[in-house]
């Protein structure tokens, strides 16, 4: 394309036809993104395309750019954008919006509940969303009982599908480790029985991580989810113990002698950055030269009054950030040194199916959260949530209408996102965030909304640069 290069994509799901053009460390970059298709394009290129999208006749593109262009080269390029539209690549149309209808009365089924083995914890981060455990409400373990019931509703409702998921959460699961054991051996006798697969994760702070929990992980967990939040420092003022002192030194030694056992896979660290530590890429680096290769740092969540919430005017730092790591990144992978960041993860050769495309994560429909006395709530951020309450592991779903408003948030429901050009990458966001900034599920988290979009421009680029250097 000119004397740019073409990264070539599948097809992902299609919306309103938009495209989305920026520059990101020294590549010029467009995204058609009801297509999918990625194109790394030269500066005329680049300078056509907009006066294409508004419809220009060729004529008046090469009058406006005459003077930045000689003729023929806005000619041959206004020839290339045509063919790359005739072909399906640039200014896509949306296919799947008249589908919508159909989309929404396909039958509900529960694929992964996420268990709250322990509304308990030892430990005492400033930003728990949970409130060191409690979720607005009682300290409390779940019981087996409940647990085994907990899974057979899970079956129950899970229709045809044979892979589920079973997220062992908290508080801090290992608080309550005798009963995940338990319910991880039900577990494998009723897959047998039901021709089921349970795929179990688990979420640890790692105070308790010892031996026999990495052994039965290792052996039974498909994924472990490590929490950590960078350098020392920032970790310990964060996720401290409820005496005050720091966690950093006690877990980092077990941490990584787990994920060595685990081979560098089926696990990540995963940590918080906050308004403290706007340099987060630096916590994303101490943690790769620990020697992890799985990592996750995301934003914080919080309240505006919060003196740790992120704010509007930390963006430009936050930007700044994203793109000094995914350049460092870059570097890295070509020394044969590179390491997975969860947020830079993205897949432009097929990705989700276009259902996870259109609503996410599946809260409040395939995915449910469970309290220790066997509550449902459609995700672990609205447990507690009264007005949330769906019903229970022993009766099911009472609230039928809880469950239909979430079958109907998605990308198309939320005005925000119809001409975002992420709106396919993001899925609409986090209903929950949603929820706790504007009391309604079908708006979107402004501040999330505006990482996301980085995110997205980064990863991409990322993508573009490693396909030039294989080039």
């Amino acid at each position: 394309m000119g004397s740019g290069q073409v990264v070539r994509c599948l097809f992902l799901e299609r919306g309103k036809t938009v495209i989305h053009q920026y520059k990101n460390n020294g590549y010029n970059i467009v995204l058609d993104v009801n297509s999918g298709a990625v194109h790394v394009v030269d500066d005329v290129v680049y300078d056509v395309l907009p006066h294409m999208e508004k419809k220009e006749p060729a004529s008046q593109i090469v009058k406006d750019l005459s003077g930045a262009y000689p003729e023929e080269e806005i000619k041959d390029a206004i020839s290339e954008c045509e063919e790359l539209a005739k072909a399906g690549v640039l200014f896509t149309e949306d296919t799947y919006e008249p589908a919508l209808q159909n989309f929404k009365k396909r039958p509900t089924v529960v694929k992964a509940l996420c268990l709250h083995i322990a509304h308990d914890c030892n430990l005492a981060c400033r930003y728990c969303f949970a409130e060191e455990g409690e979720y607005h409400g009682r300290r409390a373990l779940m019981d087996f009982e409940t647990g085994k019931q907990a899974l057979d509703f899970l079956i129950a409702n899970s229709g045809n599908r044979r892979n589920l998921e079973v997220d062992f959460f908290g508080g801090e699961p290992l608080m309550n480790w005798d009963v995940v054991k338990d319910l991880v051996r039900y577990g494998r006798e009723q897959e047998k029985l039901h021709n089921k697969n349970f795929r179990f994760t688990l979420t640890t702070n790692g105070v308790l991580l010892n031996d026999e929990v990495m052994e039965f992980c290792n052996r039974e967990m498909a994924n472990v989810v490590l929490s950590i939040d960078g350098r020392k420092e920032v970790h310990n003022r964060m996720r401290p113990f409820r005496n005050g002192a720091g966690s950093y030194d006690l877990i980092v030694p077990k941490f990584q002698k787990f994920a060595g056992s685990r081979n560098q896979e089926r696990y990540y660290v995963r940590g918080t950055f906050t308004h403290n530590n706007l340099d987060f890429s630096e916590d994303v680096l101490h943690l790769a030269d620990l020697g992890f290769k799985q990592i996750s740092v995301e934003p914080v969540v919080a309240k505006p009054e919060d003196d740790y919430a992120l704010r509007e005017e930390d963006l430009p730092k936050i930007f700044e950030e994203y793109d000094k790591l995914a350049k460092i990144m870059v570097e890295r992978e070509k020394k044969g040194e590179g390491f997975t960041f969860f947020h830079f993860m993205i897949d432009l050769t097929g990705g989700p199916c276009v259902y996870k495309r259109l609503s996410g994560c599946g809260s409040g429909t395939e995915y449910l959260a469970v309290t220790p006395w066997g509550d449902l709530y459609p995700c672990h951020q609205f447990v507690g949530e009264e007005q949330f309450l769906m019903g229970n592991v022993w009766d099911g779903i009472k609230a039928q209408e809880i469950q239909d408003e979430f079958k109907c948030c998605n990308v198309y429901a939320k005005e925000k996102c119809r001409n975002c050009f992420a709106r396919f990458y993001c899925s609409g966001g986090c209903a929950a965030n949603a929820w706790n900034f504007h009391g309604n599920i079908n708006d979107a988290y402004d501040l999330g909304c505006e990482l996301q979009r980085k995110r997205v421009e980064c990863a991409i680029m990322i993508k573009a640069a490693l396909a030039d250097t294989e080039a």
